[in-house]
């Protein structure tokens, strides 16, 4: 297959292709973060192609292939950086009714760990389950399901984001000198503590970046705006699934903030729309974005182009992380 199409610009280069004979093109040591969402095993189609690791013949073979893009992303890595991976439970079947779920985040995890990162933190995303019940129809999401049988029912699973670290030292530190700048979230900053922020002198006086550091090092990120995500229904082809729905920007914002320095290379092998990329981007990084699908790939290029259109100051990041 090789590469179809590819764009390049300053801060960004966004390749349509398989990830799996584009990354090995990279150099060693070359990505300060990965951040994306794999395919999610067993429980959508994203298209029809052989490559498309959601056409696995099983769950199974899924990880067989899966361990391919893992260990090129710790050959990417620098010493001691993260990769992020976005996922959720799997359900054991698609009726709805509750049968079960598989631990696919903890599949993940030891997948990780076998291949030589060391797994460091979960981050839950909250759902709100009437509009998950909604939007997926899941029989045992609904109130009759209660009033009939509630051993039928189930929970609005969170979304959970899996951090990693690749083992050896980190020589080029993620500093934040002035503190964390912005706040990517719904939940509203006391307003007694806004003459904080960008504070230089002592940090344990910075009352505005200890106030989002600690909604950060929470483990359960209940305020991420679920609805701030790029556009993609233009990208969907008429087979598509109902299920197409990009990264949330807010988590985008809090992991790149967080694991990288501006300047620095961020990867995306399962490129989609675009979101991490245009995130990346857009908080002064170099984005590298790999998508398979060729309708993707195209509404990715015009996300990101966007991005760029934006300048790379304050007033850029609080126009994507939130007015705090």
């Amino acid at each position: 297959m090789a590469v179809k199409d590819q764009v390049h610009a300053d801060q960004y280069s966004l390749y349509l292709g398989d990830c799996c004979e584009v990354m090995p093109t990279l150099p060693d040591s070359s990505v300060h973060l990965s951040l994306y969402s794999p395919p999610f095993a067993g429980l959508y189609q994203y298209s029809s192609s052989a490559r498309d690791l959601s056409n696995s013949a099983d769950y199974s073979e899924f990880f067989d292939h899966y361990q391919y893009v893992v260990k090129e992303l710790h050959r990417l890595a620098l010493p001691g950086r993260m990769t992020g991976v976005h996922c959720m439970d799997v359900p054991t079947s698609n009726t709805g009714r509750g049968d079960g779920i598989t631990d696919f985040p903890g599949d993940i995890i030891r997948l990780h760990e076998r291949l030589g990162f060391q797994y460091v933190a979960r981050y839950c995303v909250w759902k709100e389950p009437l509009t998950v019940r909604n939007r997926t129809m899941t029989k045992s999401l609904a109130h009759k399901t209660i009033v009939d049988d509630s051993s039928r029912c189930s929970n609005a699973g969170a979304d959970f984001l899996l951090m990693f670290r690749k083992r050896g030292e980190n020589t080029v530190p993620i500093d934040h000198p002035n503190g964390l700048l912005t706040y990517a979230g719904e939940r509203q900053m006391p307003s007694d503590i806004a003459a904080f922020r960008g504070h230089k002198g002592k940090q344990i006086e910075n009352r505005y970046s200890h106030w989002i550091w600690r909604q950060y090092a929470s483990s359960f990120w209940d305020d991420v705006r679920l609805d701030r995500v790029l556009p993609y229904k233009e990208a969907r082809d008429p087979e598509d699934e109902k299920h197409v729905h990009p990264l949330q920007l807010d988590v985008i914002e809090r992991a790149v903030v967080l694991w990288s320095n501006p300047g620095e290379v961020v990867l995306t092998p399962f490129m989609g729309v675009g979101s991490e990329s245009y995130g990346a981007v857009l908080l002064g990084r170099k984005a590298v974005g790999v998508e398979l699908k060729e309708t993707y790939f195209h509404q990715a290029v015009k996300n990101v182009a966007e991005a760029t259109t934006a300048a790379v100051d304050d007033q850029a990041v609080m126009s994507f992380g939130g007015d705090s």
